[in-house]
């Protein structure tokens, strides 16, 4: 089955007329992008993109042979331009099939949104998924006790960016998986500009390609592998813990392992606490702990430790190292044990994880023995770690630096 992606932005497209973002400001050349609209082996038309005559034959196509033109957006969506010569677009109803001529099977997907997803399966048994914009399979759950997964996609076409918890739901399913190709489309003007969007959906196992682009499905195009261990560091507000959710966010049950804690009766604490766990998508579990080793150690989901700087200051607290006397009388070298103890875990751990933690001393020098003493020790615990990742990241003003 090939297919040639006549569009692959939003409805509006990218850029938007007048629109003076960063998104649309770098939005020209081959990141310029018409409404999404998909040919499929040049005989069936998944929606309407401005133009689609030219713009299958700026791709080298036509559209004279197309035999079925089928709608997934909502009945009251965007207004859509029907050409002369082609099929009236139509719907199949959810759950429905439907045989084309051209030998294609095609299934309409229940969603969560407004709109219909549809299932193409081609004669030779390859199967493509497309999904509206903002729309994620209805109903889809893991397998649990005594059920199967599901049958693998070979090619995804999907709202990667605005619903990556659609793609979590494919994979916990089974219908995405290492061997899918997932293509993001209709790209709007909320995504990161230029190389940044490229990069951010590498790190969710996606891709996205030029308007005009021809794909066969079932061609194992190689992503980028999501690093099985990755570092981010960054200052206070930063970014770094929105990045380090942003790199699992397209991931089923993922463990969230919070250093932090309680703090009874501080408020801003709490605060910042309920900020984070209402970002966090809902599938996610926490764990408040910074009894780390033994998760690294285990199999399980990925984790995402959050933050590295809080479980050393429970590491210096139980070794007495705020006091100077201590320190020197075996406080030191119970810390480097516990440090070696977790570096070693990381090392060895087979679970992904994605590790938090604060950059510091890159400017003021604490004014007291145990602030410079926590400084030293963070650094020296940073680049340990670092040491043991594939994947490390610097943020700063939210914007992610890749050192490794």
């Amino acid at each position: 089955m090939e297919l040639t992606l006549l569009g692959t932005g939003a409805p509006d497209g990218l850029p938007r007329p007048d629109c003076p973002c960063a998104s649309c400001a770098t939005a020209v050349g081959d990141e310029a992008r018409a409404a999404t609209a998909v040919l499929v082996d040049g005989a069936l038309l998944l929606d309407l993109t401005p133009g689609p005559a030219f713009a299958a034959a700026r791709a080298g196509r036509s559209i004279a042979g197309v035999r079925q033109v089928l709608l997934s957006h909502p009945h009251d969506g965007p207004a859509v331009e029907f050409p002369a010569g082609l099929p009236a677009p139509g719907r199949v109803p959810d759950g429905r099939e439907l045989a084309v001529i051209s030998g294609h099977r095609i299934r309409a997907v229940a969603l969560d949104a407004p709109g219909t997803g549809y299932e193409v399966t081609a004669a030779d048994g390859e199967r493509l998924l497309y999904l509206p914009p903002g729309a994620a399979p209805a109903g889809l759950n893991g397998p649990g006790a005594g059920a199967a997964p599901a049958v693998p996609y070979d090619m995804v076409l999907l709202d990667a960016v605005g619903r990556p918890d659609a793609l979590a739901r494919l994979r916990a399913a089974g219908a995405v998986t290492a061997t899918t190709d997932v293509i993001a489309v209709h790209l709007d003007h909320d995504v990161p500009p230029g190389r940044e969007l490229h990069r951010q959906l590498a790190a969710a196992g996606a891709r996205t390609v030029p308007d005009g682009t021809t794909l066969v499905v079932g061609d194992y195009h190689a992503v980028p592998d999501l690093p099985r261990r990755t570092l981010v560091l960054g200052g206070a507000r930063s970014g770094k813990s929105v990045e380090a959710e942003r790199r699992l966010e397209s991931f089923p049950d993922v463990l969230y392992v919070a250093t932090g804690g309680t703090r009874p009766g501080d408020a801003d604490w709490a605060a910042r606490v309920a900020l984070h766990r209402e970002r966090r998508p809902g599938s996610w579990r926490t764990a408040e702990t910074t009894d780390i080793v033994p998760l690294l150690a285990a199999d399980g989901p990925p984790l995402l430790l959050d933050c590295l700087s809080l479980w050393l200051t429970d590491a210096m607290d139980s070794v007495g190292a705020w006091d100077d006397e201590s320190w020197t009388d075996g406080g030191k070298d119970a810390l480097a044990r516990r440090v070696a103890e977790l570096v070693a875990a990381v090392r060895a751990t087979p679970r992904t994880v994605v590790l938090v933690s604060n950059e510091v001393g890159s400017g003021v020098v604490p004014a007291t023995a145990s602030g410079r003493r926590f400084r030293d020790e963070l650094g020296r615990l940073n680049t340990a770690i670092a040491g043991e990742c594939e994947h490390v990241l610097l943020v700063v003003a939210g914007q992610a630096l890749t050192l490794r």
